[in-house]
This record gives C-alpha cells, structure tokens and sequence, in this order.
C-alpha cells in the first residue's frame, strides 16, 4: 500500500516545468517509492542481475539506457555519474519537460561535468509527517488559515492520544516502519539508520576517513542540544563526555557532512529590523530532519518520556518542525525562528514567498500556552510600534498567530491566536 506523500504533488509540478527532477533527502525516506508512482520506465542500477550489463553500457554508450517511455526513473544514479550529463544531454536535444527522475543515495560525494541548472531540478523529501502516516486527520490546513485567518476551527478534535505521538515521534516517519508487525521493530528503524550513519555513511559521503566514535559523539551533543541556539563551541565542549577531544575544525567538518546527509538541518533566524541588529541573535537553532533521530542517539524510550515530559517537549518541536517543513514546500514557504537578547521568541516564523507569514510557538501541554501566547502578541506589538515610527519602510504584521500542542482540542482566543494539535494539521 502506497501513502500519499506531499512530494507527490510537487513532483508533478517539476516534471511539469524542468526536462528532470531530482528528488534528494535522507536515505529511506521514501524518495524511490514516490518516484516509482510517477514513472512509466525504469533503470534500477542496483538490478543485480543486470547490473554489470548497465554500468558497462553506461560507459560505452549511456544514452542507451536513457531509452524507454518517458518521464523514465533513474534509480541509483550516482553508482554511473555519467548518466547525470547524458540526462542534461538529451533534455538539451530533446527540448522536452518531464522526460526523466533521478534518485540516488546522499552518502556518496559524486562529481559531474554540469550541475544540470536550467534543465534538472532538485526536489527535497522528509520523513513522512503525521498527516501523510495518517496520524494527523488533516482537518485543519496550513493554507486555508492562511487564506482566512478568521476561520472557525473552534471544537476540532484529533485521535492522537498523547501515547500514540510520543510514539511517533520516537519511531519517526520512516515509511520502512509501516511493513514492521511490532513496536520494538518499529522504533528499531531508527536506531540502525543512526548507526549506519556514524558507522559508514559520514566516511562515504566525501571519502574522508572519520572516526566513528567523534561522529556518534557529535549526534549525542546535537540531541541534548536540540531545538537551542547552541555554539559550536559548546558542542564541542559537550562531545569530551562521551569522546577524547578534537578540534573545532574537525568538528566542522563532520557537521558538514551530517548536513550533506540530510541527518541535521538548523533552522535559520528570521532577523527583521524591529529592534537594534546588535539586540538581535542570529545564530542557528539545532535540529534533526526527523524526531526519531535525537531519541535514538540519546538512547531513549517511549516510556522514558512518560517521566520526562520536559525533555519529550524539545523532541516535540523537532516533530513539528518536520511536519512544518512537509507543510510548508507545497504553500512555498520556508520557516525560520525569532528570538532576542531579552528572551522574547517564537519559536518558528513560517514565510510564504507572497509575504504573508505566521509566528508559531510549540507547547506541549496546555498549561505553557499562556506563555507562548504573550511572546506572539509582544513581537505583533513590536511590528506595529516599528511601523509607527519607520513609515517609510514599513514590515507587515504578521498574518497569523499559531500556537502548536500535543493536546487534543483547537480552539481560537480571543486575542485571535490559533491553537492547533499537531494531529489535526496538514498543508
């Protein structure tokens, strides 16, 4: 059975557009499965029965295997890189959209002759959300809020109980889990991902020898770290428990390829001009692509998280997060986070590429929404006393305010902010 992904959309709209795409992402998130419901032939290189076959034509003449009906999947491209530029090639011939997909593992660093701009665009995947592993109902969406901020979601309910999404959010949205019959199956998805990462992937990925030890280390500071502004300096720092010390410049250079891995993906502060730059902080808030991952390299548990619920609630952000980021391709936004040196935050800030945008905070449970709800309504204020006295150039208010919770019921304020479950969302 095949689940509906956002991407699915999106792709159309490449193949639409560009005589390629390329879907990138973290491995086992999906990207072939999605590809394979678009395509009308394929070229799987990992074939082992015709494998030898295909890389030797692929040297003598690749063009050869470009051959059947279009768009045609290329599966596991990077294992003949050639195949890259003979698929520029013949989009530059054929004068064509929609022609080819392209997937292939991140955990290799592959060089080619042209970078395929103009002619093969890229297309991000996640980890499945909640409301593509069913988990959310959906009955609230991104973009009709968006379109009418006045809407009544007053009284929508979700059926995700607080145990089914701490749940989740430990066995995370790896669509392998959903062939597995048992739970602790399920959440070991996870685990073996992050140890092939440290183990393999983070040496494969540039062909540079690193220590798996350092590697695992590093992923156990970024999850005790998660969703804060954290140094590098400070995870540095951190790494000397559970590893010998190294220099801030290998550091870099295994965060880098942690990235390239689609493993970590920071969230990038929205600096608007409400207050004097030098108030403002601009550094990166740490994050996972998928809330599995910091649980997994902090050795976690469900049940562990029915003690700790201060803890579950950085995890918590890392999974709404995700499911922002999900959210947000298909309304072509991209999010980020305010925060200042006099602890006003919030926690995301979600840009459509119109203008319009949203300032969220993530709260567990009900009783921080309070919280959450003056941090808002203090940065609206900021934006309007601004534009008081910066009429020249004035900033748009922000178009909605979100708060985002574990807890089952929506409802609006009376301040007109939203408070939404995290299992009644979509895009």
């Amino acid at each position: 059975m095949y689940y509906k992904r956002i991407a699915d959309d999106l792709l159309c709209f490449k193949l639409e557009t560009f005589g390629a795409a390329c879907i990138v992402g973290p491995k086992w998130c999906g990207k072939t499965t999605t590809a394979i419901q678009h395509a009308k032939s394929i070229l799987d290189l990992q074939d082992t029965d015709m494998r030898d076959q295909y890389l030797k034509t692929a040297e003598t003449k690749p063009s050869l295997l470009l051959k059947g009906e279009n768009p045609r999947l290329i599966d596991e491209w990077q294992d003949a890189p050639i195949l890259w530029d003979a698929v520029r090639k013949e989009i530059d011939y054929r004068k064509a959209d929609g022609l080819f997909i392209i997937t292939g593992s991140t955990s290799r660093n592959i060089k080619t002759m042209h970078t395929g701009t103009g002619r093969i665009s890229k297309l991000r995947m996640y980890p499945m959300s909640l409301f593509e592993s069913e988990e959310s109902n959906g009955l609230i969406s991104l973009k009709e809020l968006f379109d009418n901020p006045r809407m009544d979601i007053d009284g929508i309910q979700t059926n995700l109980s607080f145990e089914k999404m701490v749940f989740a959010a430990c066995r995370g949205g790896w669509p392998s889990y959903l062939s597995k019959r048992t739970s602790k199956s399920k959440l070991e998805v996870a685990k073996d991902y992050l140890r092939q990462i440290y183990e393999t992937d983070i040496c494969a990925i540039d062909d540079v020898k690193r220590n798996p030890k350092w590697a695992r280390a590093i992923l156990r500071s970024y999850a005790r770290n998660l969703s804060t502004l954290a140094k590098k300096a400070t995870i540095l720092k951190d790494t000397q428990s559970d590893a010998e010390t190294f220099s801030i410049e290998t550091l870099d250079s295994y965060i880098d390829a942690l990235e390239r891995l689609f493993v970590i993906e920071d969230l990038d502060a929205w600096c608007p001009s409400i207050r004097n730059a030098t108030t403002m902080r601009s550094g990166k808030k740490r994050e996972f692509t998928d809330p599995s991952l910091p649980v997994a390299a902090l050795g976690m548990s469900p049940e562990y998280f029915q003690t700790d619920l201060k803890t579950f609630g950085f995890i918590f952000e890392c999974m709404c997060i995700r499911d922002l980021r999900v959210y947000s391709q298909a309304l072509g936004g991209e999010l980020s986070y305010y925060r200042d040196r006099y602890g006003l935050e919030a926690d995301s800030v979600l840009r459509l590429n119109d203008g319009r945008y949203a300032l969220i905070e993530y709260k567990l449970g009900s009783k921080d929404i309070e919280e959450g709800a003056k941090h808002l309504l203090k940065i609206k204020e900021l934006v309007k006393q601004y534009n008081i006295t910066e009429r020249q150039c004035p900033l748009r208010e922000p178009d909605l305010l979100m708060i985002i919770t574990g807890d089952n019921m929506a409802y609006t304020r009376t301040d007109q902010i939203k408070i939404i479950p995290i299992g009644c969302l979509k895009d």
